[in-house]
């Protein structure tokens, strides 16, 4: 796709946790709990509130079309704050010191004083049925030109554990907000810009890491198009494909219009159509305690077309309907299915008086209100197919292709009003002064590869890594930092893929055998089958224990002349090739108390001899 034709214009929110000691508003620790620890629930039932200019924003109301009762677990880490039964603490100031440390990171400017606003969200993610944020500083730069445009300091979401339940754990974990302006054009720069956020961010020492600490939302639009935002890709590497197939969307959407236009497309009349599917065999219809049917003159063929991988203009029309609490819906450009046969087809269409070129749709609710609400959303994301503005500004769900899914209209200026229990922070000059700039992950690689000789990808990879710290403390204790970096990168890893928990190493285990290899205690390849034993529940003094006994540079030299006698003919097919193998060998009946080098050195000198021996 040529974007620039296309009008593509991009910008991205970064959603990142904060590593901090307490949650946002409130003195309870950041730790996430495993859902079968929680030690109680309760229930609430969310409406949306008025904003200060008197208006119910359309996102929330989109949110009350279907009346859900939320159930929520708690915690002994949990309090009555993410219960909303106790008033907020004053903001968490290590929270706020990080996000102004970022902030001067994008040479931004911190407003004067930082005043907490309720965002109102009602969709059971917080038991007040509004978010907390507060806007930190504004008016940054990024490296090619692009601005960020505010970071807000506001608490984490519960986290969804199934439904209308949720978990209060997650509630009110810092989170910083990082906004840009609209300056990417093609959806590689987009990820270019989210991986340079993440880099920066890391760069600190003070986010949390893993799956789930880190989202972003990404805004877009292109020429004729809408503004939609994608909320929740986590993974860097689909953020180019989202905009990719939301481009995709959007151009499939305008041509459906100019389609439906010349068609002379509308949308007729509904009815219901319970008594005509009394003796179904549809396992759907089946259950419905009413069904109704809606005329859409002209969409034959249409509502069935694909506008995005996986996702049809029917997929779109059925997310509406789903607001109201339904499953979904049936059209006749899928039908006969489902268990509906062709005869109820043709009876539908004719009860309706649905012509070739017509398709019908069908919704089936639990009561009437529920049915009668479906079909009214049906009928309006089907009148906006062929509208003015065919791409509705929608907030949309990104799904686990790169696909994504309606999730309700984009929130106005109503949703925002002011946080009372909270007092404003100042942000004076001295404050803003005293806030250090880390050095980049980058600037940090570059210098590992100067200073210590480390391969690119391995101080990329060092630089990135939650491990740092530990390398950095092992450098200052005298480990060789090639060492370190080894052992810390490829050896965890390696061990990992083979199923050991290097989660229960500790960093204390991790120096001292670093320590026992450079005292020459054990050798280097030993490290692998030490850390083994710390996983397997052993001390480190337990682990060395295990380990084979020292070996003479004379008893090693024995061990690989019978090694090598035992295996002449391998060697006499093979040469010099047999080193790698024999290699193994060696250093199996040694059990890594042997430094490798002096190992390959004696064997090499062995190969030669037998092979000088035979030419003799």
């Amino acid at each position: 796709m040529d974007y620039k034709v296309l009008g593509l214009v991009a910008g991205i929110e970064i959603h990142q946790q904060l590593d901090t000691a307490e949650k946002l508003f409130c003195h309870c620790p950041t730790t996430l709990r495993e859902i079968p620890e929680h030690n109680g629930e309760f229930f609430r039932y969310l409406r949306a509130t008025v904003s200060e200019m008197g208006e119910i924003d359309r996102a929330a109301l989109e949110e009350m079309k279907h009346h859900r009762k939320f159930q929520y677990y708690t915690y002994n880490s949990t309090c009555l704050v993410e219960n909303d039964e106790e008033p907020p603490a004053p903001i968490n100031d290590e929270a706020l010191a990080i996000c102004l440390t970022i902030g001067k990171m994008f040479g931004m400017v911190p407003v004067p004083q930082v005043h907490t606003m309720r965002k109102l969200v009602i969709d059971g993610s917080n038991t007040s049925g509004f978010q907390r944020t507060a806007l930190v500083a504004f008016n940054g730069a990024l490296p090619d030109g692009g601005e960020i445009e505010t970071i807000c300091l506001e608490e984490e979401a519960a986290q969804r554990v199934k439904d209308e339940v949720f978990s209060l754990d997650r509630l009110g974990i810092p989170l910083i907000e990082i906004t840009t302006s609209p300056c990417m054009h093609t959806p590689e720069d987009v990820q270019k810009v989210a991986e340079y956020i993440g880099m920066v961010l890391r760069s600190t020492g003070r986010v949390k890491r893993g799956l789930g600490t880190i989202r972003q939302d990404v805004n877009i639009s292109i020429a004729n198009g809408a503004r939609v935002e994608i909320k929740g890709v986590q993974e860097l590497d689909l953020i180019a494909e989202v905009v990719k197939r939301e481009v995709q969307r959007q151009q499939s959407l305008l041509e459906l219009r100019a389609e439906l236009c010349s068609r002379g497309a509308s949308v007729s009349h509904d009815d219901d159509v319970t008594d005509l599917f009394r003796d179904t065999q549809s396992s759907v219809l089946k259950k419905a305690k009413k069904i109704r049917a809606l005329l859409l003159k002209e969409f034959a063929g249409l509502v069935g077309r694909e506008i995005q991988p996986e996702r049809r203009l029917g997929s779109e029309i059925s997310d509406y309907a789903k607001k109201c609490g339904v499953g979904g819906i049936f059209h006749t450009d899928e039908l006969p299915a489902y268990g509906v046969t062709e005869e109820e087809v043709a009876s539908l269409r004719s009860h309706i008086g649905a012509g070739e070129r017509d398709c019908v749709i069908l919704v089936s609710g639990a009561s009437d209100k529920q049915a009668m609400c479906a079909i009214a959303q049906v009928a309006q994301r089907a009148r906006i197919a062929f509208s003015d503005k065919p791409v509705p500004e929608e907030t949309r769900k990104m799904l686990e292709s790169g696909s994504t899914a309606y999730m309700r209209p984009l929130p106005g200026a109503a949703r925002m009003y002011p946080e009372t229990d909270v007092l404003p922070v100042l942000i004076d000059e001295a404050r803003w002064a005293s806030v250090t700039v880390p050095e980049l992950l980058t600037v940090k690689a570059e210098r590992f590869i100067k200073a210590f000789g480390i391969e690119k990808n391995y101080a990329f990879q060092l630089a990135a890594s939650d491990k740092l710290p530990l390398f950095d403390r092992a450098v200052q204790e005298g480990i060789k930092p090639k060492l370190a970096a080894f052992t810390l990168l490829s050896t965890l890893t390696e061990l990992r893929r083979d199923g050991v928990d290097t989660r229960k190493i500790t960093d204390a285990a991790y120096l001292r055998t670093l320590h026992a290899v450079e005292l020459e205690h054990a050798a280097k390849e030993a490290i692998p089958e030490i850390f083994r034993s710390i996983a397997a529940g052993s001390s480190f003094e337990e682990a060395i224990s295990k380990l084979a006994p020292s070996v003479s540079r004379e008893e090693l030299e024995a061990i690989v002349r019978k090694i090598i006698a035992e295996r002449s003919d391998f060697i006499a097919q093979k040469g010099k090739a047999a080193l790698g193998p024999l290699m193994g060998v060696v250093m199996a009946e040694v059990r890594g108390s042997v430094d490798g080098k002096i190992v390959s050195d004696i064997l090499r000198k062995e190969i030669d001899a037998a092979a000088s021996s035979r030419n003799s």
